[in-house]
């Protein structure tokens, strides 16, 4: 959780309802969710090594309770642009919603907002014809 993080116009950012596990903080779970959706793991990989995985990383920078919904908190999260292959709908949501949504330390999650910076969107080339 990293609440001094100031987004980019270039971040692609992402609004997740979480309800925790019990005993979870609502902290602990936005960052497990800007982590489990970007960069995160829970296997060891042979490559983790090579690189520095910090500029791929999603930082969940805001978390706000729901009003009137017990235990319910909506978690801001901001991607670099850095994590996606240019003019892919695909790649984009699978990173971002495609693994998360069975992660263990959440009883319930859904994508509220997503917001796509005009830098990413240009990278969409359009139909072909």
């Amino acid at each position: 959780y990293t609440p001094d993080y100031e987004t980019k116009d270039t971040d692609i950012l992402a609004a997740f309802r979480v309800t925790p596990q019990p005993g979870v903080p609502p902290e602990e779970a936005g960052a497990a969710v800007a982590a489990e959706s970007s960069t995160g793991t829970w296997t060891t990989v042979w490559t983790d090594g090579l690189t520095s995985l910090d500029r791929y990383k999603g930082r969940c920078y805001g978390i706000e309770p729901v009003a009137g919904e017990e235990n319910q908190y909506i978690a801001y999260v901001a991607y670099p642009l850095d994590l996606f292959e240019e003019g892919s709908v695909t790649n984009m949501f699978t990173s971002i919603v495609g693994n998360v949504f069975g992660f263990k330390a959440l009883r319930a999650l859904r994508l509220e907002d997503l917001r796509i910076p005009p830098a990413y969107s240009k990278t969409f080339q359009g139909p072909p014809h």
